[in-house]
């Protein structure tokens, strides 16, 4: 990975009944990290966490940045600090061992992704083709089972993984991104807005064995400002979407469930907005090590 560099492991999961939902986020070269963009940059695997976060009763966030110390991985599998994934051909098992922030408390648990099938390549971002994004699982399902707290469901989930050469704010301004679980297979729609003032705009359905099928691009939908008033947006089959939950709401990120019509039917996409200009400004810069913590060593 060069300097500058970043990967990412991304799955979000929401149970079947709706209550309950989840997020981990496994990053090299952290990407929203202070330190790392403090640092100015040079070794990214010195800037790795893995982020956490449980939605409904009960919630929790946790995102501990660690060292290269503290960091080892294989072809099949990868680990920082205490918690790890792994993949043995059929399922990935992340298991969680963390601590939650601002209020310390252990979250201890096991999440194991079953994907459906796989799509065959990633997309790149960018012209320069700095940036990659792979949807590499889009219909899997999803069993959890934490000791701390005491929570246990199945779902539906959706995993990913991210990678690039450069720093996400050198090459976009924003994005948009939904993913909604159809009644066979998923849909994907991807919004961004480069810094060159181009776009890129993918709007992608997926089989239940991960084939990919482009689709005519929803109708624009708008969406409330977030509390912290970052701007949102989506897209349906008739212009037209409902925020049903917050899940996440910060200064430059928010992560909502949605209402919409996408493909001729009635989902609850996962949604997120990302404003990178606000990223970079010092104010947030200097909150995010409140959420963030990177114990010494």
């Amino acid at each position: 990975m060069p300097p500058g560099g970043y990967a990412w492991w991304y799955v979000d999961a929401v149970s079947d009944d709706g209550e309950h939902g989840l997020t981990v986020i496994a990053f090299l070269g952290s990407v929203f990290s202070p330190y790392y963009a403090w640092s100015g940059r040079g070794d990214p695997i010195n800037h790795s966490a893995i982020n956490v976060v449980l939605y409904g009763r009960p919630k929790a966030w946790a995102m501990t940045e660690r060292s290269r110390r503290h960091v080892s991985r294989t072809a099949t599998s990868l680990a920082i600090g205490p918690s790890s994934l792994d993949w043995d051909g059929t399922v990935l098992t992340i298991r969680v061992d963390e601590v939650t922030t601002p209020l310390p408390r252990r979250l201890a648990g096991t999440i194991r992704v079953r994907p459906g099938g796989f799509t065959p390549a990633p997309f790149t971002l960018d012209a320069q083709r700095h940036h990659r994004w792979w949807p590499l699982a889009p219909s899997s399902r999803v069993e959890v089972a934490f000791d701390r707290p005491s929570l246990n469901w199945n779902g539906h989930a959706y995993f990913d993984t991210n990678d690039g050469d450069v720093p996400l704010e050198q090459s976009f301004k924003s994005w948009t991104w939904s993913r909604a679980t159809l009644r066979h297979g998923a849909a994907i729609l991807y919004d961004v807005e480069r810094r060159d003032g181009s776009r890129q705009d993918l709007s992608l359905r997926f089989d239940p064995d991960g084939t990919p099928r482009p689709i005519e691009p929803p109708v624009p939908a708008a969406l409330p400002r977030t509390l912290w008033r970052l701007p949102r947006a989506t897209r349906s089959d008739d212009g037209r979407a409902a925020l049903l939950r917050r899940f996440e709401d910060a200064p430059f990120y928010s992560r909502s469930l949605l209402a919409a019509r996408i493909c001729g039917e009635a989902v609850r996409p996962i949604h997120e907005s990302l404003d990178l200009d606000r990223l970079t400004h010092p104010l947030v810069r200097f909150m995010l090590p409140f959420r963030m913590p990177r114990p010494q060593g």
